[in-house]
């Protein structure tokens, strides 16, 4: 049967006219001159489908036919004032006729379209329009062949477990003022077979989470303020620490102003995610390292998307050369790879990227307290920061807490700020992390800071050059990321297991879908606390469970290959 194209309808939208269906369909029969003839046609023609499959129904009035017929009868609505009652039920009304200003069709107009709201304990509504009521069937829930959700899961983590990559928490209770030691809890409730452990993965490079002045921040901002913030930024969960935290964050950057995430995860998804969609046209450079944070801002933005190679300029270039200037363009990186520790050419990625008018997104979150006078990061240190459009950083490494920061002109973090999903709709962060993160960025900005960071670079020298003497397979980086290249995930993982069940050494494997299979292996990260005697054990530990996995040590010539090989 052909379709009756109403053109009063047509001037709804199509979530209006799904939505309200029924009712006006219904309503439409009884008022609508074109729908009682669509209905009565609709029964004829079931009717004769009894009897025939032949008969072809008489073609729909055309347009002009449809406008007349409803000023007729507009007319003799207006006349005879007939006047249609409303109808109210339990359930609430959204009238579509007062809604829809621009809905010109006079039957409709005349005749309320009640959009009934269901409660949470009703699923279907059935109107009966010739009493006036309604009643609730339940709902029948059929389980036969439905879909087995947990042999799904079951599947997945057994293909997991697998090849490897299902990941076991090792329980490590960190105690106050023992850092890099802490406690590894066998037993949850108890300290039964609990032992010390000295810790060689943590991100708290400096200490900070441990600091007296940090610990002493957090005490007085609970006393004075309680344990949370009370709600989302827009509503009563915006404090002075707040504002006094983003005012800190972009003075140490440089910028203009700052804005305060859960996280940094939150922080690189939200932004990316927003800029990308918002922008008419919108291309995203992002280079082949990145954080699963970024990706996930990228993906989700659903933009055209162009990835180069891990810090390599000349293919940025060449990418930025296929894009029209006039599009707005988003170039993202890191500064500090978090799993190689290598250092990208941030003068020349910000240059080439702005040639060819794009915005850069840089993310230092391996970066920020460790590099530069005051700890900003790498663009300090290579006294960039006019240059970097948007800066990403951590409160939660090197800062000693948790939570994530852009930094950036105040016009870009007032459009995040009032766009971006993953800031608005999110309870804002406690009194007693923002004033610790208030107190780790003045240690940052001071003689202390930099006393520490001098330190930590130290012990990072120190450890690289034993375990190359060691002949142990280091990837070579600039930065105070030390990652050993096993390229097995069974074996990394029964490395670390052997350095902590024998030797009392912690340190995590790093396996997929972290890094690309293949390339599994260990990443250690020195402290300005690791002492000499704790470098030593540990170099001569791994070097013992390395030859007890039947893994082989690397003469000097063999070492220098393997950085070439890495570095390629």
């Amino acid at each position: 049967m052909s379709v009756l194209k109403c053109p009063y309808l047509a001037q709804l939208t199509l979530q209006q006219v799904r939505t309200s269906a029924p009712y006006i369909l219904s309503a439409g029969a009884e008022s609508c001159p074109i729908f009682g003839q669509l209905a009565r046609r609709m029964s004829t023609i079931t009717m004769n489908k009894v009897t025939s499959m032949h008969v072809s129904s008489p073609p729909p009035p055309s347009f002009d036919e449809i406008k007349t017929i409803h000023k007729k009868f507009a007319e003799q609505k207006r006349t005879s004032k007939i006047k249609l009652p409303t109808t109210s039920g339990p359930y609430g009304e959204i009238i579509i006729s007062t809604e829809c200003t621009d809905l010109l069709c006079p039957f409709l107009k005349t005749t309320p379209i009640a959009l009934r709201r269901l409660t949470m304990d009703q699923d279907i509504i059935e109107v009966n329009r010739t009493q006036g009521k309604t009643t609730t069937r339940p709902m029948v829930v059929d389980t036969k062949d439905s879909f087995e959700y947990n042999t799904f899961f079951d599947e997945k983590i057994e293909a997991k477990k697998r090849d490897n990559s299902y990941r076991i928490f090792k329980r490590v209770q960190r105690k106050s003022g023992q850092f890099p030691q802490a406690v590894e809890k066998k037993n949850l409730d108890d300290d039964i077979d609990a032992r010390t452990i000295t810790v060689w993965c943590s991100n708290d490079y400096l200490g900070l989470g441990q600091h007296p002045k940090l610990k002493q921040s957090v005490i007085d901002a609970v006393t004075a303020h309680g344990s949370g913030s009370g709600g989302t930024r827009n509503i009563s969960g915006t404090s002075p620490l707040h504002e006094k935290l983003e005012q800190q964050i972009a003075r140490l950057h440089q910028k203009e102003s700052a804005l305060l995430f859960t996280s940094c995860y939150v922080a690189n998804d939200t932004t990316l995610f927003t800029l990308a969609k918002s922008l008419p046209n919108c291309h995203i450079l992002s280079d082949s390292g990145n954080h699963a944070s970024m990706i996930q801002g990228i993906r989700n933005s659903q933009v055209p998307k162009h990835i180069f190679r891990h810090n390599n300029v000349e293919h940025l270039d060449a990418l930025l050369k296929k894009i029209p200037r006039h599009l707005p363009k988003i170039v993202a990186f890191e500064t500090v790879h978090s799993m190689d520790g290598s250092i990208c050419n941030l003068e020349a990625m910000l240059d080439v990227a702005h040639a060819y008018g794009s915005i850069t997104f840089i993310d230092e979150v391996h970066a920020v307290g460790l590099y530069g006078h005051n700890g900003a990061g790498i663009g300090e240190r290579d006294h960039l920061l006019h240059k970097m459009d948007i800066i990403t950083g951590t409160l939660g490494k090197a800062f000693g807490s948790i939570g994530g920061y852009i930094a950036g002109d105040e016009k870009m973090t007032d459009f995040i700020r009032s766009y971006g999903s993953g800031f608005i709709f999110t309870t804002s962060m406690p009194p007693t992390v923002l004033a610790s993160s208030l107190a780790a960025i003045e240690i940052s900005m001071s003689d202390e800071g930099r006393l520490l960071r001098s330190k930590q670079q130290e012990n990072v020298r120190e450890l690289r050059s034993k375990l190359i003497d060691a002949g142990l397979p280091v990837m070579m980086s600039p930065s105070h990321i030390i990652p050993i290249h096993v390229g097995n995930a069974a074996l990394a993982t029964l490395l670390c297991n052997h350095l902590l069940d024998r030797y009392s050494i912690y340190i995590q494997s790093i396996n997929y879908p972290t890094v690309e299979r293949g390339t599994e292996r260990l990443r250690i990260a020195a402290t300005p606390y690791h002492t000499s005697e704790m470098i030593d054990q540990l170099v001569e530990a791994l070097t013992q469970v390395w030859k007890d996995v039947g893994l082989s040590l690397k003469n000097i010539e063999q070492q220098q290959s393997v950085v070439m090989r890495h570095h390629a």
